[in-house]
Parts: structure tokens; sequence; C-alpha cells
């Protein structure tokens, strides 16, 4: 554990970008996690004479159309965005990772046939498949988290697989199972859990992805509905009034898409350097 502590620290001081993503994807998961003590203003409370003002003192970002204040609604937004994010991550993981493993490991039809189901999930378009599952099970934030976890899935099942199958005839899965270990056993204790540094750069590469997938479904009207404090139903909303000059309504809530899926990618190469081992020689 020290060792790998001070790996880390070496890779962030010689390494300035992904100190910068993990400094930047930390102090957004605080702010998430802080949100209801960080809002100046309720994010839902209107003012209609105080409506499309422009960044001041009193409102850091404008207010929107309906004199609500943008900083609030911004906070109030990463706080459901990065919940979204990381249900669906997670619920994928775990799945996938389990269904997976087991495929690589016993290999034969389950492997075949786990392997076709995956790449005809593959061959759909996956935001396309996204908005297909949230149209058929209703635009509630449970059904956006399901539909961005099944588009997930296939990458965690390939991923777990082909670790899995590289790793089933090593010297120490041998000696698992001669020690009288069940197949299940070796598995969950040994084979799974030795994956999963490898795992959390796809991890941390994948939250990324699914921030902008919610925002997405919401842009287009499919996700989140207002008046809740949304990324992409706030860019939607802003887009309405690009060409009247009011420019920080759209600005500010894709700068905040932006930086999160930025940091989240470059905290997975951050990741993969911190993980492999090859990279402490």
């Amino acid at each position: 554990m020290n060792a790998t502590l001070r790996h880390a620290g070496w890779v962030l001081r010689t390494n300035p970008v992904t100190a910068i993503a993990a400094g930047g994807t930390a102090l957004m998961l605080t702010v998430a996690v802080l949100a209801p003590w960080l809002m100046p203003h309720d994010p839902l409370a209107s003012n209609v004479p105080n409506a499309l003002r422009p960044p001041s003192a009193a409102h850091w970002a404008g207010t929107d159309q309906l004199g609500r204040d943008i900083f609030s609604r911004l906070i109030a937004a990463a706080r459901l965005d990065f919940a979204i994010a990381a249900s669906a991550v997670s619920l994928s993981f775990l799945v996938g990772a389990v269904i997976g493993s087991f495929c690589g490991y016993r290999g034969g039809w389950l492997d075949r046939a786990v392997g076709r189901a995956v790449d005809v999930l593959m061959a759909f378009p996956l935001f396309v498949l996204a908005m297909a599952l949230v149209a058929a099970l209703g635009n509630r934030v449970e059904n956006i988290i399901i539909a961005t976890a099944v588009i997930n899935l296939p990458f965690y099942i390939r991923f777990a697989r082909a670790e899995v199958n590289s790793r089933r005839g090593a010297g120490w899965v041998e000696a698992a199972r001669a020690g009288g270990d069940s197949h299940l056993s070796v598995v969950l204790r040994f084979l799974l859990p030795n994956i999963l540094p490898a795992m959390a750069v796809q991890i941390s590469l994948n939250l990324g992805w699914a921030i902008l997938n919610a925002a997405g479904l919401s842009f287009l009207g499919l996700g989140v509905q207002a008046p809740t404090p949304e990324w992409g139903i706030m860019v939607a909303e802003g887009a309405r009034f690009i060409g009247t000059g009011q420019w920080w309504l759209v600005t500010f809530p894709g700068l905040a898409l932006m930086l999160a899926v930025l940091c989240f990618n470059l905290l997975g190469d951050g990741l993969r350097d911190i993980l492999d081992p090859r990279m402490r020689t």
C-alpha cells in the first residue's frame, strides 16, 4: 500500500495534467456532495423581474429566463448528474464484471453465447439505444440510470472476459483449485479482485461518458424533466437565447459538462499510470 501511494504521488508530481484532473475531479465531487450548503440561492425559485440578468456580484453566473440563479442551478445539477453517472456505472460494473469473469473462466458455449449477445448489443448506436430504452420505460431518473447502465454493460463484460481468460491458466489459479476452492470461489476471491485495478481505468472513462449521456438525454427531452436543475436541460433552455446575446445561459452549463468529462477522461489516463505495475520500474 505504501509503495502504491508513493508511486501515485510520483505520477501526480511528474504529470501536472493528471494532478490537475485529479484535483478538478475531487473539487467537483466535493461540490456535488456539499451542494445543499453551497448554493447561494434556491435553484427552483423564480424571480421574473430579475430574468436574463448577466453575471454579477449577486448572481455569479447570471439568471435564466425565469430569474433563477444559474450558479445555484449548476451546483444542484452537479449533484444530480454525478449521482446518475455513479449509480449507472456502478450497476454496469458489478453486473458486467461478474458475467465477463465467469465467461472468461468457463469458456465454451456460455462464453460464445454471451459474446454474441454483447456483439448484438454493440451493433446498435449506444446513445440511440439509450434513447429507445428511456422512451420505452419512461423518463424517470431510475430509468435513465438503467438505460445508461445497459449501454455501458458490454464494455465491462468484454474487458473482464479478456482479462480473466488470460489469467485462468496461471499458476496461482491452479494452486487455488488444487487447494480445494470451488470454481465460484476462484472467480470471486482470486480472479475478479486481480483485474479490479485494470478495470478502474474503464470506470473513470465511463463516468465521464455517463454524465454526457444523461445530459444528452435531457437535452433531447428524454431525460430529467424541467424544472429540475440538470446540465443538459440548462443547455437546451439556454440555446434558445444565444441569438439574442444571453450567452451565459448556455456557456456555464456547457463548460461544466466539458470540464467534468475532461477531468474523468484525463484521470483515467493517470489511473492507468498509477495502477500499471510496469510503470513502477
